[in-house]
């Protein structure tokens, strides 16, 4: 039987891909594909489930999740992800690292496997686009930051895709993390302003929150102080006991989530009662269907709880995987089994190690017992 190869993406190879493609068309193709992907949510052709996994505080406060997605009659992709907050100052490496595979539905093998940092950092911001786009006011013209940390990045790179900003307003409680945020977002043509949190809050008219709020910590934002009309991406809250927003501003805005059952358990309204759920407005999915039914809101005050879905990664990943397909980028290994008898685990497809009998097991061994 003829071994299929599965296709590995590595960092390099994905700036490969970006110097070859460019950043504008990967997220504007992002964007745009997720909103696709979105439209067709909830009708039995994409399938997730809840983000899970192992939550520690030492030997010091991190994690690592599991997120898995479905798609009828295509793929099933499932991001391994961390998040260590201490990473940047105590070893140089992104506070999110991640891997990204996708399996084929029809015989379960391995498609692909990539590197996750820069694309959940991507499906993030596009993430916010989608829903700004929705529920923002149509005439934006400042973006606020608060955090300037990598996600911050995509945050302002997403939205100024769609929206033609006058300032964007950065600040970040690390003066040394404000004054790098010009420097990483030179090469997409925005120049940004170093703020105070009170500035960024008044002037804005979409806000982009994405911390590294400790347990416990939060919130970030409190009711006041913001226009009528502030659209508020709620980025980091990824986690049971962290949140960013004060359970006064979710009640007192049309609260919109991304996947309601991830959102109560570790997104902003995992801080409301259950008698307090009728605050929770719909999943982003709705209002991607039915954009004028909540057009309404563009005048209002509304916050997008953004937990991050695997459909995002799913997205994400077949993006990259198409362009690394049509560029020929990337390493193709034969990882999986395929030999000539699919019922004899012990026959390999090199025949030269073929094994008729299996040698060295405990019978041909003197058993050492302790």
């Amino acid at each position: 039987m003829a071994q299929r190869a599965t296709i590995i993406l590595s960092e390099e190879n994905i700036g490969e891909i970006v110097a070859a493609v460019g950043l504008d068309t990967l997220m504007d193709e992002t964007i745009a594909k997720l909103r696709d992907a979105l439209n067709v949510f909830g009708d039995g052709q994409v399938e997730i489930q809840p983000r899970t996994g192992f939550v520690y505080e030492t030997p010091e406060m991190g994690l690592i999740e599991f997120m898995p997605a479905y798609r009828r009659d295509k793929n099933v992709a499932l991001k391994v992800v961390g998040y260590h907050p201490g990473n940047p100052f105590n070893r140089g490496m992104p506070t999110v690292i991640a891997t990204n595979s996708l399996y084929d539905v029809r015989d379960g093998h391995l498609i692909a496997v990539i590197d996750g940092v820069f694309a959940t950092a991507v499906r993030t911001g596009a993430a916010s686009a989608v829903a700004s786009k929705l529920l923002a006011h149509p005439e934006s013209k400042t973006l606020g930051l608060i955090g300037a940390g990598a996600m911050a990045v995509t945050q302002a790179h997403a939205l100024s895709r769609i929206y033609d900003f006058d300032a964007v307003l950065i600040h970040d409680i690390d003066p040394a993390v404000e004054k790098t945020f010009a420097k990483r977002v030179s090469a997409l043509g925005i120049t940004p302003i170093i703020a105070s949190k009170d500035r960024v809050l008044a002037e804005s008219d979409i806000i982009c929150v994405a911390t590294s709020i400790g347990l416990d910590a939060g919130p970030v934002l409190h009711a006041g102080g913001m226009k009528p009309h502030v659209h508020i991406n709620a980025i980091g809250a990824d986690t049971p006991r962290k949140y960013e927003l004060s359970t006064e501003l979710l009640k007192s805005s049309f609260l919109v989530t991304d996947y309601l059952e991830q959102a109560i358990n570790e997104g902003e309204c995992q801080q409301l009662s259950k008698d307090e759920y009728g605050y929770i407005g719909p999943e982003l999915h709705k209002i991607v269907k039915e954009p004028q039914a909540y057009i309404q809101y563009q005048m209002k005050q509304t916050i997008f709880d953004s937990t991050g879905i695997s459909l995002e990664d799913q997205i994400m990943t077949e993006v990259l995987i198409d362009q690394a397909e049509r560029l020929g980028l990337g390493q193709r290994i034969l990882i999986e089994a395929g030999c000539d008898d699919p019922m004899n685990p012990y026959l390999f497809s090199n025949s030269a190690n073929a094994l008729d009998t299996v040698k060295n097991t405990v019978h041909d061994r003197t058993l050492k017992l302790a």
